[in-house]
């Protein structure tokens, strides 16, 4: 059973998003979600539309659609960025998603939310408005994501990453305490590898927010 929560009235469509780590987080803040992913996801807890995610995001946009939802977030598929992609093969032999998708999400009209490994903000890909790791949440894990938003890197404060001996690594993914430890309880070890912690984009949920305050007074 999902934990109560204040709903604000608003959708999120999260793009390839996997058995719904970030979906969750964002519904913790109070959002509605719709999940697209190209495969299918048995254990995503919302509403979800198997999809190639930039075949339907371009279609929503086409047809209007795309006005129902506040903002967009994808987390584009990472293997062109990945270290571990060159560790056990070619970064190379895989697409990048992260640039046609960040023109599909501009194009859509309304905000928008990108999410992916640190690599990507390392070659200039994503611009680094918010980069996260567990220990700033309290959490027993060490994953690092970066975050690149349409209304910046403004918002408030974290603390700086800890990472003491207790917190679980990458070389821990596959075991059932690595995706306890993010929050991502109703997946599978293996749909826990390819997540990202809830507490994530429940804080970026509330940064979207407080911006769009800040957006709605000005334009008053």
């Amino acid at each position: 059973m999902l934990p109560w929560r204040e709903p604000n009235g608003l959708t999120v469509l999260d793009l390839c998003c996997g058995a719904g780590g970030l979906s969750m987080g964002y519904w913790l803040a109070g959002f509605a979600v719709v999940g697209v992913d190209i495969n299918p996801q048995p254990n995503y807890p919302f509403t979800f539309r198997q999809a190639d995610a930039l075949d339907f995001l371009a279609a929503i946009t086409a047809s209007g659609e795309i006005e129902q939802y506040a903002f967009t977030h994808a987390s584009w598929p990472c293997q062109n960025k990945a270290r571990v992609t060159a560790w056990r093969g070619c970064r190379e032999d895989h697409p990048d998603l992260i640039t046609p998708g960040r023109e599909l999400q501009d194009a859509a009209g309304i905000p928008r939310v990108i999410e992916n490994v640190p690599e990507a903000a390392w070659d200039g890909t994503l611009r680094p408005d918010y980069i996260l790791c567990g220990s700033q949440f309290a959490l027993k894990v060490r994953r690092h994501r970066v975050f690149e938003t349409s209304w910046g890197g403004d918002g408030e404060l974290l603390p700086p990453c800890w990472h003491h001996k207790g917190l679980l690594a990458f070389e821990h993914k596959s075991e059932r305490a690595y995706a306890d430890a993010m929050g991502c309880t109703w997946m599978t070890n293996k749909e826990g590898r390819q997540a990202v912690p809830p507490a994530y984009s429940q804080w970026i949920g509330r940064q979207f927010l407080t911006a769009a305050g800040q957006h709605q007074s000005v334009a008053a």
